[in-house]
C-alpha cells in the first residue's frame, strides 16, 4: 500500500471516527419497517432476530398473515427455544374472503403485540406482515402508531410488509425499501424452502 494511499484511508476513518462520536443513543428502542415490492423484508427481520439474540436480549414475533404455513425460520426459532413466537389463527381467509373475521384476528394479533411492546420484557418486538394489515384497513394507522407510541422505552420494533403506510413511515426511525430486480417466479421456478420458506 503506498503512503498517499494509507494517509488518505486514516483521514478517512478519523473523519468517520469524529462522525461517530457525535452521535447520540436515543435511549429507546428504535422503530424499523422493511417494506417495498422486493423480497427480503421478513428475511432481514429475522436477522436482525438473530443479532439481538447474540446479545442475550428477548425477542418476540407476531406473525400477521402466516397462518399456518411451514416455515424454515418459525422451525428453527422454535428449536432455539429463545423466541416468543405468535402467529395470528389460520392466516387471512383468503380463500373465504371474510373481511370480519380477518379484521378480528389482526386485531387480536396486534392486541398481543401491544400487550408484548408495553410489557417492559423484550429488547426486540418483529410485527411480521402488519404493513399488509393496514393496506387492507384490518388495523389503522393510528392504533398502530398509538401502540408504538405506548411501548416500553427499550423496546425496538420492526414492522415488515409490502405498502407501509406513508404516516407510519414518516414515525418510523428507519425504514428500507425491498426493491425487486429479478425473481425467479417469473422464470416459472417455484418457491424453494430453505431459500423463500
Amino acid at each position: 500500500m503506498s503512503d498517499d494511499h494509507k494517509q488518505k484511508m486514516q483521514e478517512r476513518q478519523a473523519k468517520q471516527r469524529a462522525k461517530v462520536a457525535e452521535l447520540q443513543d436515543p435511549e429507546k428502542g428504535l422503530v424499523l419497517i422493511h417494506t417495498g415490492a422486493g423480497k427480503g423484508k421478513s428475511s432481514s427481520a429475522f436477522g436482525v432476530i438473530v443479532r439481538a439474540l447474540g446479545w442475550k436480549q428477548k425477542v418476540g414475533v407476531v406473525q400477521f398473515i402466516k397462518g399456518k404455513w411451514k416455515t424454515g425460520e418459525r422451525q428453527f426459532f422454535d428449536r432455539l427455544g429463545e423466541v416468543t413466537w405468535h402467529t395470528m389463527g389460520e392466516g387471512f381467509t383468503w380463500d373465504t374472503q371474510d373481511k370480519e373475521r380477518d379484521i378480528a384476528a389482526a386485531q387480536a394479533a396486534f392486541a398481543k403485540g401491544r400487550e408484548m411492546m408495553e410489557s417492559g420484557d423484550y429488547d426486540l418486538i418483529v410485527m411480521d406482515e402488519i404493513n399488509i394489515a393496514m393496506r387492507y384497513d384490518y388495523l389503522s394507522v393510528e392504533d398502530v402508531i398509538a401502540g408504538l407510541d405506548a411501548r416500553d422505552k427499550r423496546t425496538a420494533v420492526i414492522l415488515t410488509g409490502r405498502d407501509a403506510k406513508p404516516e407510519l413511515c414518516d414515525y418510523a426511525d428507519l425504514v428500507t425499501e425491498m426493491t425487486e430486480v429479478k425473481h425467479p417466479f417469473k422464470a416459472g421456478i417455484k418457491a424453494q424452502r430453505g431459500v423463500d420458506y
